[in-house]
């Protein structure tokens, strides 16, 4: 049997990629000291799963910012408001362009708004938005995919080109202007797609992987019909290339006969998220394809248990041989950290449960070497299952009771919020189109170093808490001075607003490299729930009782939420996932009632993370989100009614989940509108939403400043939907990643903004 890698992490183990990106938009390397570091990094990668033994190793699954931002700029897919950018450039596909889609850009007398970003399914990775316009001309720009595999075989490496799919590609866009079809988009777009596929056949491809995690979702026949359409060209087009159709995060369900029936060689399935497909794939399967099963878990860091792969692996076997299948991780690495060996500040007896990247790629070897007859091998790792299954460091009895003690009545605020706000405005006094932000405030070069110097030992607590101090203090009066009626205390103690909580949460583990890719540059390091949760102690309240002290106004405290703890970790794969999001649940409301002793009179717990949690099937949707708000509400109804409740959510799409946000009954919601010009909002509009909300006016993921005019134009389109006392005035997320200059410069417009809608309603 084949072995077969969908994907491997493109970071760096050290995140080399990030800094050499960060490092040259700063102007502090060239443009080809970037690009060694990229072929620095594809080469590491290359050799080491040649080495492992990889039949099929990708090439062309790196990208310095996003792999569907790389097919749009294959394909030629630009955005009009680009084209005068894009017609100064000496080479109209270098990356200043390409970052400048992603980024947005402000200099040399331009001024283009980036791109819009959203979740990658039910991932917390973010791709940036395909957009299609009538006045598009499509053409084969830089055949990025061709090179790679040109660069892999010059290091006598034959590699699989990994191409996002053409329908996926279409589906995951946005299409701008309402006479255009996506089967009009289709039919542009399906000619540059065999040229670039022509150009991997002239080059000497054998395999090429193309991705269309599209079909494990519900489709329309429309779509079903691209498909039709785009198989057979590409069929005709390039009849040397072996095609393997790749799907994963679900299962083929009613369009698996879809899946089959495409002409093409092979079909990758995913059998860990849906191991039950495998019975309906196998009885559909023509007998002239081969099928990659995935079973291997590309989104977890557990290890895996062979046992339950060769229980599928050899029902397979007995329906199709050998011959006809492949081994392969569920999907691409991308999402889970590089090697566990480097992992050495880990409990030995947690990281002995435990696979990063390169553990599951000899995982896959293990699961040939115990189909070819190594016992010992399979008794190795079902000694490995059976120890964690009994570990007492996982199971806590007291955790479990509180769990099964849960009422409805704990799911609810004393009164309805048509009687709770009028309260809350008569405590906190704000004025109409009241300001905040979302938490964070720039995490400096000096405030990141305090916090490592802590962590190294150089420096004491007492020093540590003496300049966290002394930074809510400068935040503060920086606030104040700007004008913002809600204020922050900045966050400074945080190092991601997961990880912060986990390390202070029983039942989380840490790593010290365990990066993964959440969007661009940022990675993020998520903590590893590997047993029970429970709250030793208040986790926040010292620091925003602090800040409080320091200001008339009031000061937000800053929590995070269940679901949003749940879905950016590694969580335990043991138990029920919703078991999990309960018991985290049960710890926020420790804090969130603690806050409140502490007179805490505004306590937001974000939840960016609802809608990325939802399943791809519209038919688990219901389950799910009840379940969801059921953990939410547990967090925040111990309140008072006079306690204004806020949360948090970015980049999802809302129309079909809208009456489950309301259901959560938070006082206050915020949400990213600013890159979809406030698209987002009208679903809030339509729906009626009782409570109060505050679109985000300005995309703090690009370093432009907007004006004060952009900002009171996105709020002039907000009070045509919804009634000016419901608005809020902020940005659409956290700052943490911003500079302080641009910072001050865009919150100071965002104020003025503010205070302008004010006189406009006034008279």
């Amino acid at each position: 049997m084949l072995t077969n890698i969908p994907g491997y992490p493109r970071i760096g183990s050290q995140r080399e990629l990030k800094k050499a990106c960060e490092q040259y938009w700063a102007g502090k390397i060239s443009l080809e000291r970037l690009e060694l570091t990229a072929r620095e990094l594809r080469k590491e990668n290359w050799t080491f799963l040649q080495a492992a033994g990889i039949d099929l190793i990708p090439s062309n699954d790196f990208s310095f910012y996003d792999q569907i931002l790389d097919m749009s700029i294959a394909l030629g897919v630009v955005p009009s408001r680009f084209k005068a950018l894009q017609d100064t450039l000496a080479n109209p596909t270098c990356l200043e362009l390409y970052f400048a889609m992603a980024r947005g850009y402000q200099k040399n007398n331009f001024d283009i708004t980036a791109m819009e970003m959203t979740k990658w399914f039910d991932t917390n990775y973010h791709y940036i938005v395909p957009e299609f316009e009538i006045v598009q001309q499509y053409h084969l720009h830089r055949p990025k995919c061709v090179e790679e595999f040109l660069e892999a075989r010059r290091l006598g490496i034959t590699t699989k080109p990994v191409l996002t799919g053409l329908v996926t590609f279409i589906l995951s866009g946005k299409i701008k202007d309402n006479h255009l079809t996506t089967s009009q988009v289709l039919q542009q777009l399906l000619p540059v797609y065999l040229q670039l596929l022509t150009s991997l056949q002239e080059a000497g491809a054998e395999w090429v992987q193309i991705d269309e995690p599209i079909l494990v979702t519900d489709l329309d026949p429309t779509a079903r019909e691209l498909f039709h359409t785009t198989y057979h060209a590409i069929s005709q087009a390039v009849p040397a290339l072996k095609i393997l159709l790749t799907t994963y995060f679900g299962g083929l369900e009613e369009n698996t006969a879809l899946a089959v029936q495409l002409p093409v060689q092979a079909l990758h399935i995913d059998l860990v998220r849906a191991p039950e497909q495998l019975d309906s794939v196998l009885a559909a399967l023509p007998e002239d394809k081969l099928l990659s099963l995935g079973v291997i878990d590309g989104r977890n860091i557990w290890k895996n248990n062979h046992a339950t792969s060769l229980a599928l692996i050899n029902k397979a076997l007995q329906q199709t041989g050998g011959h006809r299948l492949m081994l392969g991780t569920s999907c691409s690495l991308l999402h889970v950290p590089y090697d566990l060996e480097v992992e050495t500040g880990l409990q030995p007896e947690i990281r002995q449960w435990m696979a990063f990247a390169k553990q599951k790629v000899a995982e896959l070897r293990e699961l040939q070497e115990i189909i070819a007859g190594n016992d010992q091998l399979l008794i190795a790792n079902e000694n490995s299952m059976d120890n964690r299954k009994i570990a007492s460091i996982i199971h806590r009895p007291a955790v479990k009771a509180r769990l099964e003690k849960i009422t409805p009545a704990d799911m609810q605020r004393h009164n309805i919020f048509a009687l709770r706000q009028p309260l809350q405005h008569a405590a906190l006094q704000l004025p109409l189109f009241p300001t905040t932000t979302i938490g964070s405030f720039p995490q400096t070069t000096e405030i990141r170093r305090l916090r490592a110097d802590l962590k190294k030992g150089l420096i004491t607590t007492e020093t540590y808490e003496a300049d966290l101090r002394n930074a809510i203090t400068t935040t503060i009066h920086k606030q104040e001075s700007l004008g913002l009626d809600v204020l922050v205390h900045g966050e400074f103690e945080r190092n991601d607003m997961v990880e912060y909580f986990g390390e202070q949460l029983d039942g989380f583990a840490f790593t010290q490299n365990g990066w993964v890719q959440s969007y661009g540059t940022r990675c993020v390091k998520p903590p590893v729930i590997f047993g029970d949760v429970q709250r030793p102690g208040p986790m926040t309240v010292t620091w925003s009782r602090y800040a409080q002290s320091l200001t008339s106004k009031p000061v937000k405290g800053m929590l995070t939420g269940p679901i949003t703890i749940l879905q950016w970790s590694f969580v335990r794969n043991d138990q029920p996932r919703m078991n999990t999001a309960f018991q985290l649940a049960l710890a926020i409301r420790d804090e969130v009632q603690d806050l409140e002793d502490a007179g805490i009179s505004v306590i937001q717990v974000d939840e960016p993370a609802l809608r990325e949690g939802l399943p791809l099937r519209k038919a688990a949707h219901a389950t799910w989100l009840e379940q969801a708000v059921k953990a939410f509400r547990l967090a925040v109804s111990t309140v008072s009614d006079t306690t204004q409740i806020h949360t948090h959510m970015c980049y999802a799409a809302f129309n079909d989940i809208i009456e489950h946000i309301a259901a959560m009954d938070a006082d206050v919601i915020t949400i990213e509108t600013s890159r979809s010009q406030m698209e987002l909002l009208e679903a809030f509009a339509q729906f009626r939403y009782p409570n109060e909300i505050g679109p985000g006016v300005y995309d703090i993921h690009s370093p432009r400043v907007p004006t004060v005019a952009e900002m009171e134009a996105l709020l002039q389109k907000a009070v045509q939907l919804l009634p000016a006392r419901s608005i809020w005035v902020n940005p659409d997320c956290g700052l943490k990643t911003r500079q302080w200059p641009e910072t001050e410069m865009a919150l100071r417009n965002m104020v003025t903004a503010a205070r302008h809608m004010r006189l406009t309603a006034s008279h």
